[in-house]
């Protein structure tokens, strides 16, 4: 959270966020990437991902595993709920380089030309390649079901920048690597959830509170497959959109939750 406030609540812009997880010992490693001082959430350590953009829409025609009637009910939209699947995945390959799309033979893209793929990402992220395009001329799907819907946030009325986030969770492939990009990224590095949460409360990580609060619900897990397990059935238990506040209790400021006492009543904007 930053401390420019706004003197009226801004638009929450519509963003995706994938945590993307790997078996590992003795927990499952998560790929975290460090934003640049200039961006939102500036020098702070979170998962990749970034706002919608209007390509998004145009990629439905290439997702498969979950189709726009079945993404609504899921993010409990009315409409256009494939536009977050599509930029999860666009802003995950964009940060990371990890492409969750798949061939016509099913299989991962470019799983035997690495290169191609990096190239692709480049020229995605200079604007030279519009992200249907690149799905449309090489004949690839994007992969849907590999994203698990574990969560709704949404930035305190009282900022300036404001973003209304769907966090989803999503297996590495083996065959491929993940590498932050240079551009609004500083940093990638893999990391369990208890050895962020550990930097993180010994101010050797800046991490932003809801990312410390999906760090926590993952640091409950100890293998990949308990993870997924996990965030495969959290959707079921039906996911509320949470927009933390920050109030002023006996002299000191606090960060508090729908439900905790002190929240402000009414839904705002």
């Amino acid at each position: 959270m930053t401390e420019d406030h706004a003197a009226t609540p801004a638009p929450a812009r519509p963003s995706a966020t994938v945590v993307l997880a790997r078996s590992a010992q003795p927990e499952p490693q998560l790929f975290m990437v460090q934003r640049h001082g200039s961006t939102a959430f500036g020098e702070s350590y979170a998962f990749p991902g970034g706002v919608l953009d209007e390509d998004d829409r145009a990629a439905h025609h290439f997702c498969r595993g979950i189709d726009a009637a079945g993404a609504n009910r899921l993010l409990k939209l009315a409409d256009n709920g494939l536009d977050y699947f599509s930029a999860a995945l666009r802003e995950l390959f964009e940060e990371s380089g990890v492409l969750l799309a798949r061939d016509a033979d099913r299989g991962w893209a470019f799983a035997r030309h690495p290169a191609q793929r990096a190239e692709l990402r480049s020229h995605l992220l200079d604007n030279t390649l519009a992200w249907s395009t690149l799905l449309g001329e090489h004949g690839l799907h994007l992969a849907c079901d590999t994203l698990h819907y574990i969560g709704h946030w949404e930035t305190p009325l009282q900022l300036a920048r404001r973003f209304s986030t769907r966090f989803f969770v999503a297996a590495m492939p083996v065959e491929q690597s993940a590498v932050h990009n240079a551009g609004e990224l500083t940093d990638g590095r893999w990391l369990s959830a208890s050895e962020a949460l550990a930097m993180a409360d010994s101010g050797a990580m800046k991490v932003p509170f809801p990312t410390r609060r999906n760090l926590r619900y993952i640091a409950a897990h100890t293998s990949l497959s308990e993870l997924l397990a996990w965030a495969r059935t959290r959707s079921s238990e039906g996911i509320e959109r949470i927009r933390p506040e920050t109030i002023e209790i006996d002299g000191e400021r606090r960060v508090v939750l729908p439900g905790d006492p002190g929240y402000p009543d009414g839904d705002g904007a």
